[in-house]
C-alpha cells in the first residue's frame, strides 16, 4: 500500500506517544482515522489536535484492549462509519513491574500480556475480516526491542513483547500469498510517556529520546515498500544485529551493560 489518502487507517492506543504520533502523520497523509485508547481524556485531546489541523474524519473509542468482545465492537463502529478499514496499527501498550522474575507476581505477568499480547491478537482478529474482504489491507503490530532480547527486570515486559513478535510472524507467513501485507515493528528508545514507576523514570529519562513522529514516519515508509520487519529508534537496530548474530550470553552481557551505564548515569544527574 502506497497511497493512505481517503484510506481508514485504525490506531490503538492513541491517547498520547506513539499513538498520537501514528495519528497525526496518517492524518497528514490523508487518512481517515479511527482511534482507541484506555484514557478517555487524552483520546480527546488527540482528537481535538487533529481537529485543530483540519482533520474531521476522526472516530474515536475509549476501551481496554484486553477486551475481546470491546474490540470487536470497535470494528462494527469503524465499519459503520468508514465502510470498512484499510491500515490497523496495534500499538496500545503498558510497561511491566520493573523488577526481577521472582519479584514478579503471576497477576502482574497476566496483566500485561492481556494488554500488550492479546489486545494485539483482538485487534488482528477483529479487523482483518475487512481487509481480506475488500483485497487490501495491511496489519502492523508494535514489539519492542524487548521482543528482539531478554532485559533484567523485565521478564514480564519482553514475554509479552516476544508473544507479540511469535504471533506477528506466523500471520506474516500465513497471509504471505494474500493482499494483506503484516509488519513488525520493533522500537527502541522513543520518548513517550511509557515509563511511569519510579523506578522507570531515570532510565526513561536518559534513554527514551527519540521523537515519536520519527518512528510513525518510519513506518508508514515501512508499510509503503512492504517492509516485513521495521526496526527502527535508539539501540535498536545493533541490538536485532545483535540478536541474530551473538550467543545469547554475551549479547545479554552487552546489553545489560548499556542499560546498567544509562541507569547509573541518570541517577547521578538526579542527585
Amino acid at each position: 500500500m502506497r497511497d493512505f489518502q481517503g484510506k481508514v487507517v485504525v490506531i490503538t492506543g492513541a491517547a498520547s506517544g506513539m499513538g498520537r504520533a501514528y495519528a497525526l502523520a496518517f492524518a497528514a497523509e490523508g487518512a481517515r482515522v479511527a482511534l482507541n485508547d484506555f484514557d478517555p481524556v487524552g483520546l480527546g485531546q488527540t482528537a481535538e489536535l487533529l481537529r485543530q489541523r483540519g482533520h474531521t474524519e476522526v472516530l474515536t473509542a475509549a476501551f481496554d484492549v484486553a477486551d475481546e468482545a470491546a474490540m470487536q465492537g470497535f470494528a462494527a463502529q469503524v465499519q459503520a462509519r468508514f465502510g470498512t478499514a484499510h491500515v490497523v496499527i496495534n500499538n496500545a501498550g503498558i510497561e511491566g513491574a520493573a523488577r526481577p522474575a521472582w519479584q514478579t507476581s503471576p497477576a502482574d505477568h497476566q496483566r500485561i500480556m492481556r494488554v500488550n499480547h492479546f489486545g494485539v491478537v483482538n485487534g488482528t482478529l477483529a479487523f482483518l475480516p475487512m481487509l481480506m474482504a475488500q483485497g487490501e489491507g495491511a496489519v502492523v503490530n508494535v514489539s519492542s526491542i524487548m521482543g528482539l532480547i531478554g532485559s533484567p527486570s523485565q521478564s514480564d515486559y519482553c514475554a509479552s513483547k516476544f508473544a507479540v513478535r511469535g504471533f506477528t510472524e506466523a500471520l506474516m507467513v500465513e497471509l504471505h500469498d494474500s493482499p494483506v501485507t503484516v509488519h513488525l515493528v520493533h522500537p527502541g528508545g522513543v520518548a513517550t510517556n511509557i515509563a511511569r514507576r519510579q523506578e522507570s523514570q531515570a532510565f526513561a529519562q536518559r534513554y527514551l529520546t527519540v521523537p515519536p513522529d520519527q518512528i510513525a514516519q518510519r513506518v508508514i515508509r515501512g508499510i509503503r515498500r512492504n517492509e516485513a520487519k521495521i526496526v527502527c529508534g535508539q539501540d535498536a537496530f545493533k541490538t536485532w544485529v545483535g540478536s541474530n548474530l551473538l550467543p545469547h550470553r554475551w549479547l545479554t552481557a552487552v546489553v545489560w551493560h548499556e542499560i546498567k551505564g544509562t541507569l547509573d548515569k541518570a541517577a547521578y544527574r538526579l542527585r
